[in-house]
């Protein structure tokens, strides 16, 4: 059974990976206080909230990444668009200050989480029942995004809260490799998801994150030659105390990994990385293809973005099976942030 609330009648979260899940986070029963022990007011504890959520849809014809970001002060929302066969890239990124026209559930399996800015307007909804997540795009130039991601068979996301410095904590939920059908409308043409092999894969997070940290990221959703759905989540650099964030799927069943190392060279983009697991069952490579890359350097805050969007190639050791990717299409990321 999912666990009604990740904060306690103490004030305090829990700690750990939920098998069963959590319903909400209800995050303004923390006792938040600083570093001194001082409680924190109410308000405070909602300014120093960050929320987000991403989308992933990948498919060897068309990927296309979705976030939305609620830092109280601000909120951000991106959309990108990649097509491999032509190599055709296009991305679009809003601000609104003080979050306006900008909400998130407290409900990583309920509700909505929406941002409009002008004519351009993105929502993520979740429904218990059924278990569904629908994504909508629909932007000023005509860029549109209708998608069902299906969330009702074998679904078995990874789903912790761990410690962030002194005070803080994250949760996340994760899943990848999800069934999704829908479309995609982009300069003219028209993508039916499910025509085109599109999977999917979803990242609800949100707590008290450090006031400074970087992180590394890699994520997948593929088909293999027999038919079975292969994803990974990957991370490095964050939401490590105790817990990890690393995890493969098979058909929607879960395996953990263990710590990953992420070896790359920031300053040359176009070069490969390469994902190990301490545990032996990462061994792969990455062949970036393209970049969605973001600067800000504001007086409160700074963010240096950049994820990339290509192709993965190496071993995953899963039992006794030993899984080649042959260029199968996924993102890598790394971020430094400071909220």
């Amino acid at each position: 059974m999912a666990k009604d609330f990740l904060i306690n009648t103490k004030g305090q979260p829990s700690f750990g990976v939920f098998a069963d899940g959590v319903e909400e986070i209800n995050h303004l029963d923390y006792d938040l206080r600083n570093a001194m022990d001082r409680r924190l007011s109410k308000l405070a504890k909602h300014l120093k909230y960050n929320q987000f959520q991403f989308i992933g849809l990948t498919s060897p014809e068309l990927i296309i990444g979705i976030a939305i970001v609620d830092l109280k002060f601000a909120s951000n929302c991106f959309v990108y668009a990649y097509q491999p066969s032509s190599n055709k890239f296009e991305e679009f990124s809003f601000i609104q200050p003080f979050s306006c026209k900008t909400q998130m559930s407290a409900k990583p399996n309920e509700g909505i989480a929406t941002f409009s800015k002008g004519n351009n307007k993105i929502t993520i909804s979740a429904t218990r029942t059924p278990r569904l997540r629908a994504v909508n795009v629909e932007l000023a130039n005509g860029f549109k995004v209708d998608a069902i991601i299906d969330e009702t068979a074998n679904y078995n996301p990874l789903v912790m809260c761990a410690r962030a410095g002194y005070t803080g904590w994250v949760f996340t939920q994760k899943a990848t490799a999800l069934v999704c059908n829908g479309s995609a409308h982009w300069d003219g043409d028209t993508f039916d998801l499910e025509k085109i092999g599109t999977l999917a894969s979803v990242d609800w997070s949100a707590g008290y994150m450090r006031r400074e940290t970087s992180w590394n990221w890699g994520s997948l959703s593929c088909k293999l030659n027999d038919g079975r759905r292969l994803g990974f989540n990957l991370a490095a650099g964050v939401n490590e105390t105790g817990f990890t964030e690393n995890a493969l799927w098979i058909d929607g069943d879960l395996y953990k990994v263990d710590m990953v190392d992420f070896r790359f060279d920031r300053y040359q983009p176009e070069h490969a990385w390469a994902l190990r697991s301490n545990d032996g069952k990462i061994h792969l490579s990455f062949e970036p293809a393209g970049q969605r890359k973001e600067k800000k350097n504001m007086l409160i805050a700074a963010s240096n973005f950049t994820q990339h969007f290509g192709r993965f190639y190496g071993d995953i050791k899963i039992n006794d099976e030993v899984i080649y990717l042959d260029g199968v299409w996924g993102f890598t990321e790394d971020h430094y942030a400071k909220w």
